[in-house]
């Protein structure tokens, strides 16, 4: 009986941590659910671990109501010792007819959609993302939080 509850605990340990592989994710929240333009949330994280592999993906939450198919956001990475980088993404949200590309809780959709196309290697030290939206409409509507995520690769 023993044996039986030390493989039972093995197990869930095992499973467990197999599943912790974000190092960091945090959104900002946008009042009335409407992103304005000079509303540039900024998000900071430091890396310690440069042995490992990470992706980056930038998370969205939106209503079902939301007018487009896609996003576009401008962001601004600056990297330890490095000068800030900003760079135009469009994010994709829906097949053209077809629906929300993201994952849906009623009528609220949300999108991590990664924004390096290979896992990269990340220096030691402090980052820092901004991101801001240029889409026409201003302010965006149906737009509740938009967010960094960083996760090692589990290659």
């Amino acid at each position: 009986m023993k044996l039986l509850y030390s493989l039972i605990i093995i197990c869930l340990v095992s499973f467990t941590s197999c599943n912790t592989l974000d190092v960091f994710e945090k959104t900002a929240s946008f009042p009335a659910f409407q992103w304005n333009a000079n509303n540039k949330p900024t998000f900071n994280f430091t890396i310690s671990d440069t042995n490992s592999l990470y992706n980056i993906y930038l998370v969205v939450r939106h209503a079902d109501n939301y007018h487009f198919n896609n996003l576009w956001v401008n962001v601004t990475t600056q990297a330890p010792s490095s000068a800030a980088v900003s760079q135009k993404l469009e994010l994709i949200l829906a097949n053209n007819g077809k629906g929300w590309l993201g994952s849906g809780i009623d009528d609220i959709f949300t999108h991590r959609v990664r924004i390096t196309r290979d896992p990269i290697k990340l220096r030691k030290g402090d980052y820092h993302f901004t991101l801001q939206q240029i889409m026409r409409e201003n302010p965006l509507e149906s737009v509740l939080d938009a967010g960094i995520r960083v996760e090692k690769t589990t290659l």
